[in-house]
């Protein structure tokens, strides 16, 4: 058990974020701080709603995006638990439909190369393409309702397999050989869990887990919440820096084929009751909600995705975080930043909730915790060494690199650095840290970049952050 600080770290704390979060134009978060499942912290910065000067509730209901993930995951250990599946079934064996433009290879992947993002597959264009609706009833979005008139919106599991089928893509190798983040993997754990429990993925995810751990106000869709006016104004942005400006947007977007990648919404209270799940080895309370094989299965560092960076079933795993096991993942979609996070050996678990795409939440996760454990403000659990790195070298990385799903970036070589450019700002200075491993720094989080090469010893590919880019010929 960790002890709570002695020391009045929560001042500091609070002044620095809130700082931070005016730096960003934030206009509203909330963290909690459970220990051995009691809520021992929680503060909340800004509004609910700007406007009315709504505060901001440990009951708000805030989108959680990605954070959705170990939901999906969560209920196909459920299913397994009851014998229904296992998570080494081929994927095949429940979606006939799902095609890869390798067909050997395609039955060799599993629900876990979903659950681990190995598949294979790169990041596609699936996702923005099931927010067309969303897209058109929302007044900010004109411009890129005008891109994609000629493209048929994906509004179905059989239609998202069908797109899937029909894009010109390599795999990036066998299956669990290379991760990279997939939203349409875990978007088909949704068709999984449908076609195996014969109940909507929504459905079989309220039954089996939302309901038991006693989530009241965790739902897809805000007409549930049955009059609940506790819910978070969506905001979004234009512009950067000093000429960003922050404007209400309420209309939430929704991708029903989507769903189990993305689009839950939650509060604080509810998600610290959810993280009990996995502090506790499968309980909430005195109910059983997975085996505890099951929860401690979730929570595996399966997949290297950098140095002491791995993924487990719809978590990233530091396995050495301060010499302990920190267990997270973050959430981000218009109107939405969420970040949730445990360390199991310590008893601890927290969230962080925003109303806007891509607050710094990680970095105020990082401080809370620094702070509660009584390290200085800003202590980094992993300090990379910096390495030298020849002319000749470096110019191995140099090209411009990109996904179908419309990520760009260029690598460059100029007096004497590699830089990484990308969204048109300022470059980016790489430090070289191992083989063909850089680390980058960005809003005060530091960001590893890994080089990838095809058995000639050519680099074919980037990953940057959880995506693979392929380098353009």
């Amino acid at each position: 058990m960790m002890e709570m600080s002695s020391h009045n770290w929560t001042q500091s704390f609070e002044e620095y974020t809130q700082k931070l979060l005016n730096k960003k134009k934030t206009p509203g978060a909330i963290l909690a701080l459970a220990q051995d499942g009691e809520l021992v912290y929680h503060h909340s910065f800004g509004y609910s709603d700007v406007e009315h000067k709504t505060a901001i509730t440990l009951d708000t209901v805030f989108g959680i995006g990605s954070c959705t993930k170990s939901f999906a995951c969560a209920a196909i250990m459920h299913l397994q638990d009851a014998g229904k599946l296992s998570v080494h079934d081929p994927v095949v064996k429940y979606l006939p439909e799902f095609r890869t433009p390798d067909a050997e290879k395609t039955k060799q992947i599993s629900i876990h190369h979903f659950m681990t993002h190995t598949t294979g597959l790169p990041p596609l264009p699936a996702l923005s393409i099931s927010l067309k609706r969303s897209f058109e009833a929302d007044l900010h979005m004109r411009e890129v309702v005008e891109q994609m008139k000629e493209v048929n919106p994906i509004d179905t599991y059989e239609e998202l397999m069908e797109f899937i089928a029909s894009q010109p893509f390599d795999l990036l190798g066998e299956p669990g050989d290379e991760f990279s983040y997939s939203n349409d993997a875990y978007a088909l754990l949704g068709a999984i869990i449908e076609r195996v429990s014969g109940k909507s993925f929504e459905a079989y995810l309220k039954e089996s887990i939302l309901e038991p751990s006693g989530m009241t106000d965790s739902v897809f869709h805000l007409e549930e919440l049955q009059g609940n006016t506790d819910i978070a104004t969506l905001y979004s942005c234009r512009g950067t820096g000093d000429d960003k400006e922050v404007f209400a947007s309420p209309a939430p977007w929704d991708a029903p084929p989507m769903r189990a990648a993305g689009f839950l919404k939650s509060t604080a209270r509810d998600l610290l009751k959810y993280l009990e799940i996995f502090r506790t080895q499968g309980l909430v309370g005195q109910t059983r909600i997975l085996s505890a094989t099951s929860s401690e299965q979730m929570l595996k560092p399966f997949v290297e995705i950098s140095q002491g960076h791995f993924y487990g079933y719809g978590f990233l795993v530091r396995t050495d975080y301060h010499g302990a096991t920190l267990v997270e993942h973050g959430g981000n979609i218009k109107g939405v930043s969420a970040q949730i996070f445990l360390i199991p050996e310590q008893g601890i678990t927290g969230a962080v909730l925003s109303n806007i795409v891509e607050a710094p939440l990680p970095s105020i996760m990082e401080e809370c915790l620094n702070g509660y454990q009584s390290r200085p403000v800003q202590a980094r659990a992993i300090v990379y060494q910096k390495q030298e790195l020849s002319a000749d070298h470096a110019n191995q990385y140099v090209g411009n690199f990109a996904t179908l799903e419309g990520n760009r970036i260029t690598i460059s070589y100029e007096d004497g650095a590699l830089l990484l450019n990308e969204d048109d700002n300022a470059p980016l200075f790489l430090r070289h840290i191992g083989e063909d491993s850089f680390v980058f720094k960005k809003e005060g989080q530091e960001i590893t970049i890994r080089f990838i090469r095809n058995r000639e010893g050519h680099v074919i590919r980037v990953l940057r952050g959880l995506r693979q880019l392929t380098k353009s010929e």
